[in-house]
């Protein structure tokens, strides 16, 4: 159980090397959104990623699913990466606790930029998830 706010260059180069898949929440297919821009970089730097969004079928050329609970059980996901508003944070964290619990999976939940809560910290921390907190997963894959 950790939670980031300020990882080292080492931790974050540790870290990307062991992620390979990146489930997107809120991923729009919308090229302006930052959540699009963002996959988009992920898969041209070798990661796979998983849209998640009840109002995308598809994302990139890639099947988008309704909600982590639709993802296939023979996935394993390594990063939950959150790009949904604030307010839905605490509740998109409680189904990621149980998602993993499910599954027993212990992804990484990385909250966007001004995207984490204290509370959500507080819950996934309990559940024994590391929570990286309002950090760019783009800006810190390339600081490596």
């Amino acid at each position: 159980m950790s939670t980031l706010f300020g990882p080292s260059r080492q931790n974050l180069t540790e870290l990307f090397e062991s992620i390979e898949t990146v489930a997107v929440i809120g991923c729009s297919s919308n090229p302006y959104r930052t959540s699009h821009h963002i996959s988009k970089y992920l898969l041209n730097n070798g990661f796979d990623i998983i849209p998640v969004n009840p109002n995308e079928s598809e994302v990139l050329g890639i099947k988008s699913y309704p909600s982590i609970d639709d993802i296939p059980d023979d996935v394993k996901v390594d990063v939950m990466n959150i790009f949904r508003n604030k307010k839905y944070t605490d509740e998109t964290v409680i189904e990621i606790i149980e998602w993993a619990d499910r599954r027993g999976q212990k992804p990484i939940i990385w909250t966007q930029l001004d995207v984490s809560t204290d509370s959500a910290k507080s819950k996934a921390e309990e559940a024994a998830l590391t929570y990286i907190e309002n950090r760019c997963i783009m800006v810190d894959h390339r600081s490596v």
